[in-house]
Parts: structure tokens; sequence; C-alpha cells
């Protein structure tokens, strides 16, 4: 099976938003919004430009698909603002079809990268005490725990690793 023009052209906007995403998450755990606007407005010429109307629909949708889930992870204290937006402009990359697969293999990257983190910072215990208290604030007439941001970031996870990761993943294997 031979790649399409249209899923070379999203290649070759992911693989330096990658390294970029990357290099910047890991040193600074800060995502440039210039970095991340960029990649949208790509995104949206690109669906726009292969596909028509019903490329920017898919365009469009696929932005939904990729921030929504994540905003809503933001607003419990688990994402930041940074990595949200990336999704969502990911998502304008990938289209709509892409995207559940997508979030599936970020999900699991994140939590390979979240297992490596813990274990290097030797926070297991505490953790799987926060896993276990969202758990449970998902129960019928318990309350969703809300969770400071850690003072120092080191001790935080460069969720954009895991989000461009992920997205190479489902854009090599399913042709975007």
């Amino acid at each position: 099976m031979s790649i399409t023009p249209e899923a070379m052209m999203k290649l070759a906007i992911l693989a330096p938003l990658a390294i970029s995403v990357i290099y910047q998450d890991v040193k600074y755990r800060r995502i440039p919004n210039l970095l991340v606007l960029t990649a949208l407005v790509a995104g949206i010429g690109i669906n726009s430009f292969f596909g028509g109307w019903n490329g920017l629909g898919n365009s469009l949708l696929g932005f939904g698909l990729g921030f929504i889930p994540m905003l809503l992870l933001h607003i419990f204290g688990a994402m930041g603002a940074g990595d949200v937006k990336l999704s969502g402009a990911v998502g304008a990359i990938l289209g709509v079809s892409l995207m559940p697969i997508t979030l599936v293999l970020v999900a699991m990257t994140g939590g390979i990268l979240a297992i490596l983190m813990t274990l290097r910072a030797g926070t297991i215990l505490s953790t799987m005490h926060g896993v276990l208290r969202i758990f449970v604030g998902m129960l019928p007439g318990w309350e969703m725990p809300r969770f400071a941001m850690a003072r120092d970031r080191r001790h935080t996870i460069p969720y954009g690793v895991a989000i461009m990761v992920g997205s190479l993943i489902s854009a090599a294997l399913f042709r975007a």
C-alpha cells in the first residue's frame, strides 16, 4: 500500500512538530502557542486543500475530538493547557477518522511514560493513590478530586511527548 500525497504532507508536518514539541516539553515543560497555532493552521489548510469543504469539516471535527477530552482532563488538573491545545491541533491535522485510535495510542504512550517517570522518581505509591482517587471520584455520589500542579515541574509528565509519539504512530500505521 503506497502512501498518498495527503498522508505524506501530514507526516511532513507531524515529524518536525514532534521534534520541536518533545524538545520544548521535556526541557521547559511548555509547548509554545505559536508552534501549536502553526500546526492547527497547517492541518486545516492541508485537509481543506485535499478534501475541499469536506476536508475542512473533517479537520474541524478532528480538532474538537482532540481538544475536548483533553480539556476535560485539564479542568480536573490532570493535563496542561499546552497539551490540550496541541491535541486539538493534532486532531486538525489527522482529521476526525483517525482521532479515536490516536487518542488510544496517546493514552497508552502516556501511561508508559507515566510508569517510567514514577519508577524513576520513586513515587509509585502516591501516584497509585491519586489514580485510585480519580476512579473513586467517578462513582455516583463521590466528588472528582482536583489536583494541584506540582511546584517542581520536573515532577510533571511532559504529555506533549505522548501526544506526538501516539500521533506519529497513528499517522504511520493508519495512513493519515
